[in-house]
């Protein structure tokens, strides 16, 4: 680890690239959201588990670089526990300021999480929206 500062890599990115938080699928989720970058050939599934308007549970699967890996599992972490309203509002600065910090490069990264974070909250949402009326 100690070339990590050379390769532009924080220590926590590395560590949530080495030991990913939440890696999996939920089985019967609430909501699923999945994205894909066609320029490096990324993709990013999250799936989540709400109650009472809670994220009790966020799992992802991804198939991309350990910054697309690093940025899934922060993202995981940072929206379990939170109302839906507030796991929509975090953003792809946040995944990397959590992260302390990602290569201007591999910032793309970031935006797949967040954005599959969102995509899944738009789908529970729109599977829920005939029980809500």
């Amino acid at each position: 680890m100690e070339d990590v500062p050379q390769i532009g890599y924080s220590k926590k990115v590395m560590d949530h690239f080495m030991n990913p938080r939440n890696v999996g699928s939920i089985e019967n989720p609430d909501g699923v959201g999945r994205v894909g970058n066609p320029v490096c050939g990324d993709l990013m599934e999250v799936s989540i588990r709400v109650e009472d308007g809670i994220i009790t549970d966020v799992k992802f699967k991804t198939f991309g670089c350990g910054s697309a890996i690093a940025t899934a599992s922060m993202v995981t972490e940072l929206a379990t526990g939170k109302t839906l309203e507030e796991a929509d509002r975090i953003t792809r600065q946040d995944v990397a300021d959590e992260l302390e910090g990602l290569p201007p490069r591999k910032m793309h990264c970031s935006n797949l999480a967040a954005d599959a974070l969102h995509k899944a909250i738009e789908d529970y949402r729109e599977r829920h929206a005939e029980t809500a009326e």
